[in-house]
């Protein structure tokens, strides 16, 4: 199984319908992406960010599945250009020991086959996670 974390903290300023527009949002991709088996979304508690989500997919074909859903793409359309500080991150309970280098290579081929949203990622002030060092290796 693998749990996918994002965790975000809006830019100041951003409009409160907006930032639950992009919760929503999330919220819309545990409903409707079929390799997602449950998700949470909400405020994030006890660190530096604003809120999470995190979704329970089974293996890597149900992740790719996730990042290239059109649910998926919508919340990065709409949620990363306000976002100040992201992160992604995943818990694996795979003792594969190149499961964190085969999820990196389903971001990048993802960010290699989508020019929009290697943009928006790489405009981001502040990006960690799985597919970190980012699109373009230069974070």
């Amino acid at each position: 199984m693998i749990y996918h974390s994002t965790r975000m903290t809006v830019k100041p300023g951003v409009a409160p319908e907006k930032r639950e527009e992009v919760l929503e949002s999330l919220r819309n991709q545990g409903r409707v992406i079929p390799s997602v088996k449950s998700f949470i979304v909400g405020r994030d508690i006890g660190g530096e960010y604003e809120f999470a989500a995190i979704y329970a997919i089974e293996d890597l074909d149900g992740y790719w599945e996730y990042l290239i859903h059109p649910a998926h793409h919508h919340t990065d359309m709409i949620g990363l250009p306000l976002g100040e500080k992201f992160v992604s991150y995943d818990v694996v309970d795979d003792d594969d020991p190149d499961m964190a280098a085969k999820i990196a290579a389903l971001h990048q081929r993802r960010y290699d086959n989508d020019p929009e949203l290697t943009k928006l990622v790489s405009d981001l002030a502040s990006y960690e996670g799985s597919a970190a060092p980012g699109p373009h290796g230069d974070r």
